[in-house]
């Protein structure tokens, strides 16, 4: 009988990850960024033209929140062009393939939820949504450009968008949600993502010291890539559909 160890890598990584009852998922930019979504980091990476504390602070949009809403409707224009790849779609077919599955984005882009996604946690927020700074309400707006800048509420109340910026807390209780997904997982997959955004990038070794078989998938090395069993250096397009066959 030939030894499992001697069958390539990918083929490896597939077994495993067919065994698995539990799976996470943990995706960054870099899925989104197949989809013709920029990134924020990386060659062409948004922050390459732009400061993130003139965009994307609780600061820079109390000092001018046309310009931060400026910047955030053409961010939603760009999005609304885009659309799932196989990437994004394999997730969804992982999904309905195991008992235990959660996805964990720190994406904004809705791209998991237009691909039919169902258990996911938003780390960093959604585009999608607006919130009213002054009663609190958020609600999902998906109209690309949005005909008024900057929006507001039925109350009166400047609306800014739903995602988390620098310097803000994640959600109440999403990341205890993802600490618990990764504590469970039988293998975790990290698809993406550059490791170097916190909380998030915690998962990871939390994952790995939990047990947990890794799965990393993105075109680049990371701070993590000799953590993983399986460092796979492709897009995910190409490689995440043949892992879930």
């Amino acid at each position: 009988m030939p030894d499992p160890a001697s069958a390539p890598l990918w083929v490896q990584a597939r077994e495993r990850l067919a065994a698995a009852q539990s799976v996470a998922v943990l995706t960054g930019a870099g899925i989104s960024a197949e989809s013709g979504i920029p990134t924020f980091r990386g060659a062409g990476g948004l922050w390459n033209n732009y400061r993130p504390e003139d965009l994307a602070t609780p600061q820079a949009f109390s000092r001018d929140p046309r310009l931060v809403w400026e910047w955030y409707n053409w961010r939603r224009e760009t999005i609304a062009k885009a659309v799932p790849n196989p990437a994004h779609r394999a997730l969804v077919k992982l999904e309905t393939a195991k008992p235990q599955f959660t996805l964990i984005t720190q994406n904004v882009d809705g791209l998991h939820d237009l691909a039919g996604s169902g258990r996911i946690l938003k780390l960093h927020g959604d585009i999608w949504r607006l919130r009213c700074t002054s009663c609190g309400a958020h609600w999902p707006d998906r109209r690309a450009p949005l005909p008024k800048l900057p929006p507001h509420c039925g109350c009166g109340g400047l609306a800014r968008p739903g995602v988390v910026w620098f310097g803000e807390p994640l959600p109440d209780g999403m990341m205890q949600e993802a600490e618990h997904a990764a504590a469970e997982a039988e293998v975790f997959l990290v698809i993406g993502t550059s490791a170097v955004v916190y909380p998030a990038a915690g998962l990871v070794p939390f994952a790995k010291q939990s047990g947990a078989t890794v799965i990393e998938i993105n075109p680049e090395q990371t701070a993590f890539s000799a953590m993983a069993d399986f460092s796979f250096q492709e897009p995910a397009g190409e490689l995440l559909p043949k892992l879930v066959s």
